[in-house]
């Protein structure tokens, strides 16, 4: 009796923490395989590289569900005038949309006319623009309520997730972010799409302490859906291509090592 006690409690935890992790995979990984990450027990299941055109890999999705992303109002490597073909083409389930427009320079009722015609119409599963944890005014969840407020009561802005960004110095501050998130906006799940502690001193064993805690509270809240940590490259690649990032996060959140191999952090990814 003790026993099946013990191995129901064992499925309930495996449940509870399954179906939740992806991968923010950036443009520049063509040599990086996204299955690495994948290792078939439903853990990790989505990947998404801030574009509408499938993930650059050695192994195309590595299994996963890829999730078209919209990050601009319009741009040359995804026409917004292709994103319902390029949808229909490569079957995504769900779709994210503007990437930071609260300190991009777009206003809520921009972003709420161009969400209608664009977003509004796809028939799948849906997340309104992705917002960053400023709380200045202007910028994060007021920016988002702007947003919402702006699609108005019954011409609305349909959606299923609201999508946030975090970064900052500790697990708490983290948690208290999503928590008021989840209060203000409870009527819809959340997705974040982005997060990592900012350029800790203990680099990579510090990101490795921060997202322990992080993955547990994540999947034990029944409100958030998907949660992807930043980033899913190597040290090497994230230097070369993105040195803003490595000023602001470090490179001790990547989910690679420099050989394409699978880092101390990807390995909470399982």
């Amino acid at each position: 009796m003790i026993a099946a006690s013990v191995a129901v409690l064992a499925l309930l935890a495996s449940t509870a923490q399954a179906g939740k992790r992806g991968l923010a995979w950036p443009w520049y990984n063509g040599s990086l395989d996204p299955g690495k990450l994948n290792n078939g027990q439903g853990v990790t299941v989505a990947i998404y590289d801030w574009e509408t055109y499938a993930p650059p890999s050695t192994n195309g999705n590595g299994g996963l569900g890829f999730i078209g992303t919209q990050a601009t109002l319009d741009s040359s490597s995804s026409p917004v005038a292709q994103l319902a073909s390029r949808q229909a083409a490569q079957g995504w389930a769900t779709v994210f949309s503007l990437n930071e427009p609260d300190i991009n320079g777009i206003s809520p009722s921009t972003a709420a006319s161009w969400y209608k015609e664009y977003i509004n119409p796809l028939a799948i599963k849906k997340a309104f623009p992705a917002v960053t944890s400023s709380a200045s005014s202007g910028q994060g969840l007021d920016w988002l309520q702007q947003f919402i407020d702006a699609c108005g009561a019954t011409d609305i802005c349909y959606g299923d997730y609201i999508n946030l960004h975090w970064y900052g110095t500790s697990f708490t501050d983290f948690q208290n972010h999503v928590i008021a998130a989840h209060n203000q906006f409870s009527q819809w799940n959340i997705v974040i799409t982005e997060f990592a502690l900012t350029n800790p001193s203990g680099g990579q064993s510090a990101q490795i302490a921060f997202f322990e805690e992080a993955f547990a509270w994540l999947d034990a809240q029944s409100y958030v859906t998907l949660y992807f940590p930043f980033v899913a490259t190597s040290p090497a690649l994230l230097a070369e291509y993105d040195s803003g990032a490595v000023s602001s996060v470090g490179t001790g959140s990547c989910l690679y090592n420099n050989d394409g191999s699978v880092s101390a952090v990807g390995q909470l990814m399982f």
